[in-house]
């Protein structure tokens, strides 16, 4: 995959298969500390330590639409040719928690991507899911909950066209101006 972004889709995506309702994402540049992190987090079914083990195996899915699941163990590859690492945590019953991490001047290190449009597209594809973005520029940080949005919304669906246009410029306009903030 070509940017960070991507794995972040295909990650979700497995989220949504088992039955999550909400998910958080988690993106935090830390250029100070030589650092990225990407974390989801979500209520789904969750996996035995067995299936966790079983993650790296690229022949090992629990989907019946195909027999490989290349995301993880990709993204993992990933993660340590730039110096970093993946790992998850996950509970039958409570959900899972990826956490990936990469040297951030990494020379091997793919972009971040355009997050905010990934963001924007599980939103608008998934609007009965609950959906958590958070990101954070060294010590800086802003997030944006859909929960928090269908409220001021009210009957105007999260995933109409205007309001997925309005989450993709508030949230692209907010990560550039924590960047811009850093630099002053």
């Amino acid at each position: 995959m070509n940017d960070l972004a991507l794995h972040l889709l295909d990650i979700v995506q497995n989220s949504l298969v088992a039955g999550a309702s909400f998910i958080t994402i988690e993106v935090n540049e830390n250029p100070a500390g030589n650092l990225l992190t990407i974390s989801v987090k979500d209520n789904g079914r969750g996996m035995t330590p067995e299936q966790v083990q079983k993650l790296s195996d690229p022949f090992f899915t629990s989907r019946t639409t195909r027999r490989v699941g290349l995301g993880v163990p990709l993204l993992r590859q990933t993660a340590e040719q730039s110096g970093g690492s993946l790992e998850v945590v996950s509970e039958p019953g409570k959900g899972t928690l990826l956490t990936v991490c990469f040297q951030y001047d990494h020379l091997d290190r793919p972009p971040l991507g355009d997050v905010a449009n990934a963001v924007v597209l599980m939103i608008s594809a998934n609007p009965e899911v609950g959906f958590s973005y958070h990101y954070a520029y060294n010590d800086r940080s802003y997030e944006v909950n859909t929960m928090e949005l269908k409220e001021v919304l009210g009957d105007l669906p999260v995933n109409d066209l205007y309001v997925m246009e309005m989450i993709e410029e508030m949230i692209k306009e907010n990560q550039s101006d924590l960047k811009v903030c850093q630099i002053e």
